[in-house]
């Protein structure tokens, strides 16, 4: 191999390197893209779909956040409750003697149709409190949830 074949090949390899590392640090250097105005619009739906948890609950006006066959799973570990109404059903008979509620969002992602959040969730209840801290997975279609599902980073 003759020393311009071998230079040209060195310069190409420490070119692709150098930009293979550009291209694979490049999201780290640029931080996360603006959300588009159908994103900023979903993730409003979640946003107040989360404030309307106030003692006392009006279960009601959390239901029509979600689309009449939406999806609910509560934790990692249990079986998802289907339709709003069930939905509706289920939370108003686990919660709905909170005398205090409220969920605090810490931060959010957004893209596309989908919403990410960690949350406190917190319930104060006439035999319990309640706290749980962990993530929502939402999935928003035409304005309105069409599945909602939360894992626990920690319940106390």
């Amino acid at each position: 191999m003759d020393s311009t074949h071998l230079i040209g090949r060195r310069r190409f390899i420490t070119a692709a390197g150098a930009g293979a590392g550009v291209t694979l640090g490049w999201p780290a250097l640029a931080g996360a893209a603006e959300w588009t105005t159908a994103e900023k619009a979903t993730v409003k739906v979640v946003n107040d779909m989360c404030a309307a948890w106030t003692a006392p609950v009006d279960f009601d006006k959390v239901g029509r956040f979600l689309a009449e066959d939406c999806s609910y799973r509560a934790t990692e570990t249990a079986a998802p409750v289907k339709g709003r109404h069930a939905i509706v059903d289920s939370l108003r008979k686990a919660l709905g003697s909170s005398q205090k509620a409220g969920f605090e969002i810490v931060q959010t992602f957004a893209r596309g149709p989908m919403v990410v959040n960690e949350r406190f969730d917190r319930f104060t209840l006439p035999a319990r409190s309640i706290e749980w801290n962990g993530v929502g997975v939402f999935f928003v279609k035409n304005g309105l949830i069409q599945e909602w599902n939360d894992y626990t980073i920690r319940m106390a």
